[in-house]
């Protein structure tokens, strides 16, 4: 099976060299079907061989996107990205910029929705040309290629060392991120690049609390969401086999599906313990980032403070194909966490009311989801084992009769929550190639 697979994986290298587009298809077909039936260190082998392609200059775009759809098929299958994860950031940072390229000169030419990158036509390089001149047709490759090189580029990112690659190249970084800003209103996959792109930014806190005046140092990653920020500081924090915090642990499933466990249906809904608060006194929303908390000298903080009213919010990771972790690095001493507590805002005094004056508490802000025609179009390179649909966390703020600030145990809802949107997890094994691909003479789009 081994010397069978290789054989094939040559066939696609001489393919992509020669830029072939007829040998290429089935080279790929033949490729997906064998890689899961062959060791891990196989497809590594094989991604060690696609590297010096990507990182080729004279290769057509239709061969670099293709490539990097099937570098991320290989990468979920769980081979290690190694360096073709890095060559494909820098790839989507030079192809990024020509589809910003692009888009900008269709704004600048009437404006309306751009064409879908898939199915990208001569016409609207004809149009861009009016701005962008003799860089119209790189630009509008470039726009044909972004929706491939987007779920590639999610794919890698999703691994901790290539996200560990861009903490030591911040000018990649920050690149990546500009491109993703202007890309991710209308480009679903770019707005996944952009979200682990900034869980990158934030792997360690200062975490105070305001109860027992204790402070710690925490290190993390993987970490999606402040909903799962939340949940994994209190399972490292509370508790006597923890860091002996007061309050009710958190049920072990909950933990579990925040790290790298499917979210158990008997254990889906997760009961908030702090109202999470920034050295300025401002809240730090559930679901916000952790690379949003606001920092001290370069050190996010965070005080956990009373809850002025029960939260509660579903267990699920926000990016289900990243594994998250959380530990607890050191406890500041006495005297260091007194000079951090001068440091930050005084708490903030809650309201009294009599049963009677109790009125709802306000939402918290709710992130919002793709629109469905968009997120329709999303699709993974290989489909999970067991195929589960995972929604977005979003945070529910439920009304309790009982005091705001006690600790609360699970306890049973009269209703169901309504359900989440749901982003379509499943799809071909591998994403079709554009329209004409097969037809083209220099592997390109119809029109070339």
């Amino acid at each position: 099976m081994v010397d069978e697979f290789r054989t094939a994986f040559q066939e696609l290298i001489d393919a992509s060299v020669a830029t072939d587009p007829h040998r290429f298809p089935p080279a790929v077909h033949k490729v997906y079907l064998l890689a899961s039936q062959i060791p891990a260190s196989e497809r590594e082998l094989a991604l060690e061989a696609l590297t010096p392609l990507l990182a080729g200059e004279h290769a057509a775009p239709g061969v670099l996107a293709d490539l990097a759809v099937v570098a991320g098929a290989l990468v979920e299958m769980g081979t290690d990205p190694g360096t073709a994860g890095i060559e494909i950031l820098h790839l989507l940072r030079t192809m990024g910029n020509g589809a910003v390229a692009f888009l900008d000169a269709w704004n600048r030419t009437g404006g309306g929705t751009p064409p879908d990158p898939d199915h990208v036509t001569a016409d609207a390089e004809a149009r861009v040309a009016a701005h962008l001149g003799n860089d119209a047709p790189a630009a509008t490759m470039c726009w044909w290629t972004s929706r491939r090189l987007g779920l590639a580029g999610k794919t890698m990112l999703s691994h901790p060392e290539i996200r560990a690659h861009l903490r030591r190249d911040p000018t990649l970084h920050a690149q990546l991120v500009a491109i993703t800003n202007q890309l991710s209103d209308l480009l679903y996959e770019f707005d996944e690049v952009r979200t682990l792109l900034r869980m990158a930014e934030a792997t360690s806190a200062l975490i105070m609390d305001r109860a027992s005046r204790r402070a710690f140092r925490v290190l993390f990653d993987g970490i999606g969401d402040n909903f799962q920020l939340h949940t994994l500081l209190a399972a490292a924090l509370i508790g006597p086999n923890a860091q002996g915090l007061r309050g009710t642990p958190p049920d072990p499933r909950w933990a579990a599906a925040y790290r790298s466990k499917e979210t158990d249906p008997q254990a889906q809904t997760v009961w908030g313990w702090w109202n999470l608060v920034a050295h300025d006194g401002s809240w730090v929303w559930n679901e916000g980032l952790p690379a949003e908390i606001p920092r001290i000298e370069g050190e996010h903080v965070i005080i956990l403070d009373e809850q002025p009213y029960p939260r509660s919010w579903n267990a699920e990771r926000r990016h289900p194909q990243v594994s998250g972790w959380l530990e607890v690095d050191s406890e500041l001493e006495t005297e260091e966490a007194q000079l951090w507590w001068k440091r930050v805002a005084p708490a903030e005094t809650l309201p009294s009311h009599t049963p009677e004056q109790d009125e709802p508490p306000l939402p918290e802000p709710v992130v919002l989801e793709p629109d469905t025609e968009t997120a329709g179009r999303v699709r993974g390179f290989v489909p999970p084992p067991q195929v589960t649909d995972a929604p977005t966390p979003e945070g529910t703020d439920l009304d309790q009769d009982e005091p705001a600030g006690q600790d609360h145990a699970p306890a049973p809802q009269t209703q169901d929550p309504e359900p989440e949107p749901q982003r379509p997890t499943t799809g071909p094994a591998l994403p079709p190639l554009p329209p004409g691909v097969s037809h083209s003479k220099g592997w390109g789009p119809t029109w070339r």
